[in-house]
């Protein structure tokens, strides 16, 4: 199997990696987290000139026709560089959900949009009660004539306060954990009825806990089938969390960088540490776990559009539990071996094993995965 990029895929990471250098060095993200937003409007402009934001979209929609290989570039980057944007929250998952589910008129009217920049989008999904299960839905969708009245809360909507428009999931039929009857609704984001508090988290990111109460929906945005929306919820879900392993790989990378750097600088008994064998065999192991995961990032991106979900879940799930086992061991090393500074809000180490920790946690940590990945009798059958 050819994993070498070809000539496009080679120019897009090029113009990526200039942008980030030029522009997302550590002191300027510091800079871009306190702006009113939490993130840098002027960077999402470059996104969409760069046609980053287009990217995923076919041409018909203002898109290029990208594909997983094409993200995992793009989200490398990102992971290297800490960006702040809600790049995985309007184009994979919003986008993503309108891409797969959508309309031919909705896909027409937003996907455009969300090319040129002009259109931010979240997803409101989590709940209190539901953790990890996409299909735990208690938020409710009463249907009133040719519309839909929802009701009920949903939590952790990444970039959801200053999103234009949010994705919910609400229940339309069945029981709370039923998989039938779940429907997905387009909500502008200031309609009556939507309330929405926002919050950093851990990592610097930004998201919400977004009630609904009363919030009329009409038939003109409703994603797909009203009561049949979980399977493209899913299956984009998926695909949003191979992005998230390119971007764990990413972070790793740096991790490991910045913590070879400094191994050949640190003196001790008036040595380098980098010289002590016993710290060349840490991060030699470090080196192993992330080439690891690498694996299983490439893996997750390949199976990303696989049509079988059963499969696709099977090979998701074991990336996610690589990629949460290597960013975990990465991430403690790199904050060991570094010392004190590794522990520090104005050295970069601490804040990438941050968001490697919570794109762990993200819709389902490793544990999870797994647990999930026995029941499927394993990755491959015996």
């Amino acid at each position: 199997m050819d994993f070498d990029l070809s000539e496009e895929q080679r120019l897009l990471k090029d113009s990526v990696d200039r942008l980030m250098a030029d522009r997302y060095g550590f002191e300027n993200r510091q800079r871009y987290a306190k702006e009113p937003e939490g993130w840098s409007r002027d960077l999402w402009s470059a996104y969409a000139e760069l046609g980053l934001l287009a990217l995923p979209f076919d041409e018909a929609h203002g898109g290029f026709g990208g594909g997983p290989v094409e993200t995992m570039t793009i989200m490398e980057a990102f992971g290297r560089s800490l960006t702040l944007e809600p790049y995985l929250a309007t184009v994979i998952l919003g986008g993503g959900l309108l891409k797969q589910g959508g309309s031919e008129e909705q896909k027409a009217t937003y996907l455009p949009q969300i090319a040129s920049g002009d259109l931010r989008l979240a997803f409101g999904h989590t709940e209190r009660q539901s953790r990890y299960d996409l299909f735990h839905v208690g938020t409710s969708a009463q249907r009133d004539g040719g519309s839909f009245i929802l009701n009920g809360q949903k939590s952790v909507v990444l970039h959801g306060d200053s999103a234009d428009k949010i994705l919910v999931t609400a229940r339309v039929a069945g029981s709370r954990r039923d998989r039938d009857g779940i429907g997905l609704f387009l909500v502008d984001a200031n309609a009556p009825g939507v309330s929405r508090r926002g919050y950093p988290t851990q990592d610097g990111q930004r998201a919400a806990e977004v009630t609904l109460e009363s919030v009329r929906v009409d038939s003109g945005n409703v994603i797909g089938n009203p009561e049949g929306a979980l399977p493209v919820v899913e299956k984009v879900t998926d695909i949003a969390i191979a992005a998230l392993a390119a971007e764990a790989i990413g972070a790793m990378d740096e991790m490991l960088k910045l913590t070879v750097d400094y191994l050949k600088t640190r003196k001790q008994f008036n040595t380098t540490i980098g010289s002590f064998q016993v710290l060349q065999h840490r991060s030699s192991e470090m080196f192993i776990a992330l080439e690891q995961g690498r694996s299983m990032a490439m893996f997750a991106a390949m199976m990303a559009q696989e049509q079988n979900p059963e499969e696709r879940r099977k090979a998701i799930s074991a990336a996610k539990v690589q990629i949460g086992r290597s960013g975990r061991f990465v991430g403690q090393q790199a904050v060991q071996l570094h010392g004190g500074v590794g522990m520090t809000m104005e050295y970069k180490v601490g804040h990438l094993f941050k968001r490697v920790t919570m794109i762990d946690t993200l819709f389902g940590d490793a544990d999870h995965h797994l647990s999930n990945l026995a029941e499927a009798g394993g990755l491959m059958a015996a």
